[in-house]
């Protein structure tokens, strides 16, 4: 059933429980006893988990420019249709966002983190909200964390936008941040309608669902104690139904689950690292993965990310598509995109648990 994009911004989705800044924790690692570092410590982390398979296999790159030439289109969007199909992952070079906007976002967000910690705390998450500076998903006093902070952000459709939240310092935080915003949500829309005509479905109908976009800025402080036992994101896979990721920093940390094993990301320079997420596996009933990843830390090194999160609009439907189940059994359940983001935000993340509640069918 197709319904109406809500025009006010959603409230009452859920929100996460505060915990120590994770940034002033590293600052001074003489400090981090057992008993601090007991909540990040995860035993289950295993060097044998790592992919030790061909050395050749490479993550897809996608040209954006040869989508865009009539010349090289049929070429690169059949290595598009493998890209979503095989790996879930793939990085975008050539994706026309302004050097400038990438560059002065990247700086406003090493400034941001770079800010004392009273400062950062004046657009701190507020009990019950999802957006401000803090941490996600933390719904216990005993659950292990994340060894990272974050800055999570609506940022489209621009009535979405709670200002509150949106740090005044540095000063061009905001402005930046609107650039870019505006810029990845024209990337986004550019590669789902090339994903549209590789699965035959209509270009608009795909596009018009998604304009939601939130940001989540991520800071993994260095861990010397123990660094390879904590992880800077637990393994998940993203809730929206694409994702744009930029790094900030050169140091390296995305993972990717491929074939039982992690297999590590090395970001190419200017591109954008691109995944499937739950919500698109839905409305592809399937055809498409979501796939499971994780960011692990450096033991000496900071590293700072940004992840542009594209989903359905509030008020339209998540599900399999139309056009897709008319010639197959639908795999997946269809909920309102405020119920389907209520169910995510009620969650512990972990792995794929948000697709294993959608399936029809959990066997």
């Amino acid at each position: 059933m197709e319904t109406t994009e809500i025009k006010e911004r959603p409230r009452g989705l859920g929100g996460s429980m505060k915990t120590r800044n994770v940034q002033a924790l590293g600052a001074d690692q003489k400090k981090l006893t057992d008993e601090i570092m007991e909540r990040y410590i995860r035993p289950e982390m295993n060097s044998d988990d790592m992919f030790s398979g061909d050395s050749s296999e490479e993550i897809p790159v996608i040209d954006m420019s040869r989508l865009m030439d009539e010349m090289s289109r049929e070429e690169e969007a059949s290595k598009l249709k493998h890209a979503c199909e095989e790996w879930g992952f793939f990085q975008l070079v050539n994706h026309r966002v302004p050097e400038k906007v990438i560059e002065e976002m990247k700086d406003n967000i090493k400034g941001f983190f770079g800010l004392p910690l009273e400062k950062k705390e004046e657009v701190a998450q507020l009990p019950g909200d999802l957006e401000g500076y803090g941490q996600a998903f933390v719904h216990s006093e005993e659950q292990k964390l994340d060894w990272a902070d974050m800055l999570y952000l609506f940022t489209q459709p621009p009535h979405f936008r709670n200002f509150k939240h949106w740090p005044a310092q540095p000063p061009s935080f905001r402005d930046s941040l609107e650039s870019y915003s505006s810029e990845l949500q024209k990337v986004a829309h550019c590669i789902l309608d090339f994903m549209a005509i590789n699965l035959g479905i209509n270009r608009e109908k795909i596009s018009e669902l998604f304009g939601s976009q939130t940001v989540r800025m991520n800071y993994y402080p260095p861990c010397t104690n123990a660094h390879d036992k904590v992880v800077g994101l637990t393994p998940h896979s993203d809730a929206c139904g694409l994702t744009l990721l930029l790094q900030v920093s050169p140091v390296a940390g995305l993972q990717i689950k491929r074939n039982g094993k992690w297999f590590p990301v090395m970001p190419l320079p200017d591109a954008l690292v691109v995944n499937i997420g739950d919500a698109l596996e839905i409305l592809t009933n399937g055809r498409y993965k979501s796939i499971e990843h994780r960011a692990v830390i450096n033991a000496k090194e900071e590293r700072m990310s940004i992840a542009a999160l594209h989903s359905p609009s509030f008020g339209k439907t998540v599900g399999p598509l139309a056009e897709i189940v008319d010639k197959e059994m639908p795999l997946f359940k269809s909920l309102s995109m405020q119920e389907y983001a209520k169910l995510l935000f009620s969650l512990k993340i972990y792995g794929k648990n948000l697709i294993e509640l959608m399936k029809l069918d959990p066997r």
